[in-house]
């Protein structure tokens, strides 16, 4: 069998930078443990398989080692591929998730704005770890799918060298560290080490925590942020009722076949 796959820069102008994502175009799902041998080989953050649903998508994102229930980046880059190489004359796609939830993508002049569940953090039990295991203290620390660190400086959290093994203990998905940004509203970096992606280079899903928790510090809906991981990326974020908005741009790196 062979299986179209596209790999793709997203939140990023340029080749090399941003997050990485690969997409496979499936006529009908594969077996979930072929999909995630897949994605263990092609050894980026996410891959992403899609399947037409009529009108419509269904997606899954997969790690080098788990399936995700949202994943930002590789939606973005599927989106990408269907819009601007599969069906250009479309303006928006949906897709279905394995959760049941309607994500649609649309034009935004030369971006790719995603509608996505908003995930505002709150306190939780159980992070009293998160600061040794960043290797900083924060000023607070928060939680929804993952915990969620915010710094007082964009310094403080450029310099974070995190214990990995320390932070896959931790009880969540990831963590997040944030603070203030210079020439942007806010700054972020995310490590996933338990799910296989020890820093994620731009993360989609983390800005369904991140818009909300700054809307509300700045009093502002619409931001700019960057996630200041060594490759970067740029987003730009809404926050909506119940939702966000997270949009960038997307890069073609290449194009091939996948033989299994």
């Amino acid at each position: 069998m062979q299986i179209p796959v596209y790999q793709l820069d997203a939140f990023t102008t340029r080749v090399f930078h941003g997050n990485p994502a690969a997409v496979c175009m499936l006529d009908e799902w594969l077996p979930a443990p072929v999909m995630q041998s897949i994605a263990a080989e092609n050894n980026l953050a996410e891959t992403a398989f899609c399947v037409a649903e009529g009108d419509s998508f269904a997606i899954r994102w997969f790690t080098p080692t788990i399936e995700m229930d949202l994943a930002g980046h590789p939606t973005l880059a599927t989106a990408w591929v269907i819009l601007n190489l599969l069906a250009p004359e479309r303006d928006s796609v949906r897709f279905r998730t394995g959760i049941g939830d309607w994500l649609e993508v649309t034009r935004d002049g030369e971006r790719l704005a995603m509608n996505f569940p908003a995930r505002p953090p709150a306190s939780r039990p159980g992070l009293d770890d998160v600061g040794a295991a960043l290797g900083a203290t924060p000023l607070e620390v928060l939680a929804a799918r993952d915990g969620f660190a915010v710094f007082e400086t964009e310094a403080q959290v450029r310099a974070l060298a995190p214990d990995m093994d320390r932070v896959a203990a931790i009880d969540v998905l990831g963590v997040i560290a944030t603070a203030p940004g210079s020439g942007c509203d806010f700054v972020s970096r995310f490590f996933a080490p338990g799910a296989g992606v020890p820093e994620d280079p731009v993360t989609g899903s983390a800005h369904c925590t991140l818009i909300p928790y700054w809307a509300g510090k700045l009093g502002k809906d619409v931001l700019f942020g960057r996630q200041v991981s060594p490759r970067g990326g740029e987003i730009y974020g809404r926050n909506l009722p119940g939702r966000v908005e997270i949009a960038g741009h997307v890069v073609l790196y290449m194009s091939g076949m996948i033989t299994v």
